[in-house]
């Protein structure tokens, strides 16, 4: 793993113990692809689908393609279609993917985040992670 690994991975364990969540990721944009920067508690598998994530599809290519947080108050039985099949088999049940711009407003990443238990989140609190997902350091 290299230094920017190493400091991305670091970033986000602190971030989802920070906020209660269990598990997460970051994502890198490359292209018109995010690719797997970082993972906590996602089980290999999961991270083996998720390596490279398309614009558009599941969680984080849904939040790189709108630019805007997707969530679901439950992985596990979602039913709109932002959830992938393979995000149920992770260990948690509410998330949330955020997008990350750079300083010119570009999307440079998406930072997901999962909790324990069912839950809705409110504007505060998506306003809050979005705040400090913009923090995270470049991959």
């Amino acid at each position: 793993m290299n230094e920017a690994a190493d400091r991305t991975g670091a970033w986000l364990r602190r971030w989802i113990t920070a906020h209660g969540g269990v598990a997460g990721t970051v994502h890198a944009r490359r292209g018109d692809d995010m690719v797997l920067a970082a993972a906590v508690n996602i089980p290999p598998p999961v991270v083996a689908v998720v390596g490279v994530v398309p614009k558009g599809k599941g969680m984080a290519g849904l939040a790189f393609e709108r630019d805007a947080a997707v969530s679901t108050c439950n992985l596990k039985t979602d039913t709109t279609g932002d959830v992938r099949p393979g995000a149920r088999a992770v260990d948690a049940s509410a998330a949330v993917a955020i997008p990350v711009h750079d300083e010119a407003g570009e999307i440079r990443g998406v930072v997901g985040i999962a909790y324990q238990g069912e839950r809705a989140m409110d504007d505060s609190e998506l306003a809050l992670l979005t705040r400090e997902a913009e923090a995270l350091p470049s991959a």
